[in-house]
């Protein structure tokens, strides 16, 4: 509440050529409570010098640009006539360079269009107007309100370096909660010194020494100062010097303001809005929705693909130095009046106003990631992202701020799993399916507690002698609900989620140890291998050898009978070295090392040349298809002429039929796998298996 106004009508000066923004200013001081306002609007330089003349308003708002003119003229050419109305400087999110200018030159405070909410241009008018009061009372000396005129904003001080004594304005001292007993005596330079945080003090210091010494044109600082009630508050002092006629500093004067405010309301790494004015925004714009039934907006989340990345490799300062260009590239994509804010991480979010229709969304995100996509030369190092983008239209299921930025996280996250550096518009199906996947992902995790997962063992047959030399284990979950839940459906979850890691770590231990149950009982069997699936992830362990080697020496299986499985894709990334450095410390172990899915990514051969690899799984769209042309039937035998000219061995994967098996043998691939052989088989139904295919344990058991 403006309590210094009373019950007054406060009478406000607008000049601004832009409609749109003065029916937005008329919206925020209508939500401001305590003070009636009455709001004159003029939209261009003549009709405002008109209005400032007659000297009827207790405040004026002007605009930076008027079109061909400039705001920061009209202000100069009113205070020039005489002008005492407090002035604040509307600018755009794009022209803040003209802040420091327009304080320079009289404005009591700026506003960022865009940024502006009820409070925030209560707190500017209300300060704006005590200002004013302040330099009245300050107008005894000539000298020290020009001085004032020219660095203030919120508290005014004056530094008198030949005696030390510093005049603190009432508004300065009330900043830390001062008392009337210690306002009296708070007058020394070093009084504020010792109120400053040690960590800030530095700075702080070396920054006024330098504009005193004329290295700097002005003194700018933001620390911690510490309240009377022992608590620190972030300010931000800037002041003047003024000189001798040899340049000599004899007194600086400025001011000082209290930022705790936009520090809640604003990221600090970007200057952008943060979550909560950004919330804030969604609620104002969701009022005018129910004035305006037809107006139309969109909300869009942002994630940038690969961030982490960059971040974990190059190190938080570069990650830092990203996210700035992020932010600058973002607000150069958008309309004056658009709001972009940064969520956290490396997530933004962005409320494009007034809207005719989808496609003005969807050009927006389509121009925002081209904009991305341009490289980042950052401390030496040229690096690319793009984004994946969820835009979500307001509608009249959509009555809260959070619901329309859920749905655009949603829609974000549709984008994400369908390839990255695109967009997705919300839709209510998606809403279902998150809801879905959070239920999943619940259960998932719950899961490994209640040992609802369990594994199926599927053989893996010799093609020169049609016995089995070992088995795949297959995770599978049954859930007490749903019964058996297909992993195609579980384990991008728990990619997704991390939960791959322990998941991957149980899967390996109960193979290892199933594995070793079986060579026991059956001794014939001891040659027989257990192949294990690794996720990405668990290939992103330092210390996964150590985890292997620690699983073989607890369940007393040889390292030669374990065969680890990779996918192309979990190698070929941007950890590359790492994966490489990992599996050459696994392969140290003696352990048996797979390649799967071979031929289905884009740097087969590669992963063949970089990585220690002992057999090439070949996948089963290669051997589905052998019988459709002849082309497909000279993949797979080029494929198993370069393995074996490396010495590789060859498994393929899903052989359904016998014609697919005859082609195999034909060809002198190794190994086979598939349903023509046997399904995934519950570890009841092995011991049966291997007596079938190992008819010489039946008759030493006969």
């Amino acid at each position: 509440m403006m309590s210094n106004t009373g019950s007054q009508q406060l009478r406000i000066l607008l000049v601004e050529d832009d409609e749109d923004d003065f029916i937005l200013l008329k919206d925020l001081l209508s939500d401001i409570e305590g003070t009636e306002f009455t709001l004159e609007w003029v939209s261009n330089y003549a009709a405002a010098l008109e209005a400032v003349q007659k000297n009827q308003h207790e405040i004026y708002l002007f605009d930076c640009c008027l079109g061909e003119y400039n705001g920061l003229e009209l202000l100069r050419e009113a205070i020039a006539n005489g002008c005492k109305v407090p002035v604040i400087m509307l600018t755009g999110q794009g022209e803040r360079e003209n802040d420091l200018e327009a304080m320079q030159a009289g404005a009591a405070d700026y506003l960022v269009k865009g940024e502006i909410s009820a409070s925030l241009l209560e707190r500017s008018i209300r300060y704006a107007i005590n200002r004013s009061q302040t330099l009245d009372a300050l107008r005894e000396s000539e000298e020290r309100y020009a001085l004032a005129a020219q660095g203030s904003n919120d508290g005014l001080w004056d530094w008198n370096l030949a005696t030390n004594e510093v005049y603190f304005s009432e508004r300065w001292k009330a900043t830390i909660g001062l008392s009337d007993r210690e306002k009296e005596n708070f007058k020394h330079f070093n009084q504020w010194l010792q109120r400053i945080h040690p960590e800030d003090l530095e700075r702080f210091k070396t920054k006024l020494r330098d504009h005193l010494k004329g290295i700097t044109p002005y003194f700018e600082s933001e620390y911690r100062i510490r309240h009377c009630n022992g608590t620190y508050l972030w300010a931000l002092s800037r002041g003047l010097a003024v000189r001798t006629a040899n340049g000599r500093p004899y007194r600086i004067a400025g001011s000082q303001t209290d930022l705790s405010h936009h520090r809640v309301l604003y990221d600090q790494l970007t200057g952008l809005s943060n979550r909560t004015l950004f919330i804030d925004h969604l609620e104002r714009t969701l009022k005018r929705t129910k004035r305006q039934p037809d107006y139309l907006f969109a909300v869009i989340f942002l994630d940038c693909d690969r961030f982490k990345i960059i971040n974990d490799s190059l190190g938080h300062l570069v990650g830092d130095r990203l996210l700035i260009q992020v932010a600058k590239r973002l607000l150069k994509c958008l309309r004056p009046g658009d709001i972009v804010a940064r969520l956290g991480g490396d997530e933004f979010a962005i409320l494009l106003e007034n809207i005719r229709d989808i496609s003005d969304a969807t050009q927006v995100a389509q121009r925002i990631n081209e904009d991305l996509m341009k490289p980042y030369s950052l401390m030496g190092h040229l690096v690319y992202i793009s984004a994946s983008i969820g835009i979500a239209l307001n509608s009249q299921n959509c009555q809260k701020p959070e619901d329309l930025l859920r749905n655009a996280d949603t829609a974000m996250y549709r984008a994400k799993a369908l390839g990255k550096a695109r967009y997705e518009v919300f839709d209510t199906t998606m809403h279902a399916q998150a809801q879905a996947r959070l239920q999943l992902e619940t259960s998932l995790r719950q899961a490994l507690e209640r040992s609802e997962f369990h594994l199926n063992y599927q053989p893996i047959i010799s093609l020169s002698t049609n016995k089995g030399i070992g088995f795949e284990a297959l995770v599978r979950w049954r859930h007490p609900d749903r019964g058996i839940i297909s992993p195609a459906d579980f384990i991008p979850v728990a990619e997704e989620t991390g939960l791959i890691i322990p998941l991957g770590q149980w899967v390996l231990q109960e193979a290892c140890r199933q594995m070793k149950a079986w060579q026991e009982q059956f001794p014939i069997c001891r040659s027989l291998t257990m192949s294990v699936n690794l996720s990405r992830q668990q290939l992103s362990q330092p210390d996964l050898a150590g985890q292997i080697d620690r699983i073989l020496k607890g369940t007393g299986l040889s390292a030669s009978c374990l065969n680890l499985e990779v996918t192309e894709t979990g190698l070929m990334n941007e950890h590359e070295e790492t994966a490489a450095t990992i599996l050459a410390e696994i392969k140290e172990l003696g352990v048996q090392l797979s390649l799967d899915d071979f031929g289905t990514g884009y740097s087969s051969l590669s992963c063949i040349h970089s990585f220690p690899i002992d057999t090439l799984k070949l996948d089963r769209s290669f051997v589905n298809n052998m019988h459709i042309a002849s082309k497909n039937m000279d993949i797979v035998r080029a494929i198993v002429t370069l393995a074996r000219s490396l010495g590789i061995k060859v498994t393929a994967e899903g052989v359904e039929t016998a014609k697919q098996l005859a082609q195999l043998q034909i060809l002198k691939c190794d190994c086979a796998q598939g349903y023509f052989f046997s399904k995934p088989l519950a570890p009841e139904a092995v011991t049966d298996w291997i007596a079938r295919n190992f008819p010489e344990i039946v008759r030493k058991f006969a």
